[in-house]
């Protein structure tokens, strides 16, 4: 592994629980950064800590399992999810959940069955963008049609937007929870927490910001909290037209083009791929930014 990486000590599991942590969704893109041992240990420390924990497992159906949460009579299901960057199961190979569009929306729909509240936790999106995809788009809200009342997406690293469809409610980025490196980016040091109130009546939800600083988390306080939930705000009303949204997204696209042109230029250069090159084909976020800028001639309208 590369030398920037760190792991955290097993006790940390136990502050996670005495901060009143009880179920923890490990379907990430870097939960398989130390391999297999880094996998199982967290598994044994969270379990030994009490934590519950689901969107991982020893292959790609033991992940897919969701969380029941049950209080007053009342059930939530949480499912966890995660597009294909480096760290999902496979058949024989432990690991996150992978975001398969046609199995997960029949887990979805299977799971949302019998119960009060379906949450799905989506680990992907592109880093650094506040808008989502048009494809990203798409598959929340196709989560949604099969049966989630909420869809969460994460790994972007900055405050996003939302919007309500279909009676259900979209994150697209929830910005960092405690990340602590990188403090000279504006995008890391924010975030936002969502709170859930729910009962046969029908769902309340509220926004908690949060910022990061150089020994963790809080709750944003004051302007620093109204500066947050503005620009998520303001952000989600510029999604409402999906032009708008698209043209966005476009824009951020011709932001980081050189990375993927130097992705594809240098592909072979040695006589056999690199691997960000597969990388960037094998991870839906990736695989967004590639299809915007490098279009068919179809998806530009041009006749063969």
């Amino acid at each position: 592994m590369p030398k920037s990486m760190s792991r955290s000590a097993p006790s940390c599991a136990s502050t996670l629980k005495a901060a009143g942590i009880t179920h923890a969704g490990l379907a990430n893109n870097h939960i398989y950064d130390f391999g297999q041992d880094g996998l199982t240990d967290t598994w044994h420390s969270l379990e030994t800590a009490g934590i519950s924990h689901f969107g991982t497992g020893v292959n790609w159906q033991a992940a897919r399992q969701p969380v029941y949460i049950r209080s007053g009579g009342m059930t939530a299901c949480i499912y966890a999810v995660c597009e294909h960057e480096y760290s999902y199961a496979t058949r024989d190979r432990a690991g996150a959940n992978p975001f398969e569009p046609f199995t997960a929306l029949s887990d979805v729909r299977r799971y949302s069955q019998g119960c009060d509240l379906m949450v799905v936790m989506y680990h992907g999106g592109k880093e650094q963008c506040e808008y989502p995809s048009p494809r990203l788009r798409s598959a929340c809200r196709a989560l949604i049609d099969a049966g989630a009342d909420i869809v969460l997406t994460q790994h972007s690293h900055c405050v996003g937007c939302r919007e309500q469809y279909a009676g259900g409610e979209i994150v697209y980025g929830q910005g960092n929870f405690c990340f602590v490196t990188h403090q000279d980016h504006p995008h890391w040091r924010s975030g936002l927490a969502l709170a859930v109130d729910f009962d046969s009546t029908g769902r309340e939800l509220s926004y908690i910001p949060l910022c990061t600083n150089e020994h963790g988390v809080d709750i944003a306080q004051g302007e620093q909290a109204q500066e947050i939930l503005r620009g998520f705000e303001a952000r989600s009303a510029q999604i409402v037209d999906e032009r708008n949204c698209e043209a966005l997204w476009r824009q951020f696209c011709e932001s980081v083009r050189p990375w993927y042109v130097a992705a594809a230029r240098d592909a072979f250069a040695d006589g056999d791929v690199r691997q960000v090159f597969p990388h960037y084909l094998d991870c839906e976020a990736h695989l967004d930014v590639w299809k915007t800028l490098f279009e068919t001639w179809h998806a530009q309208g041009r006749d063969y």
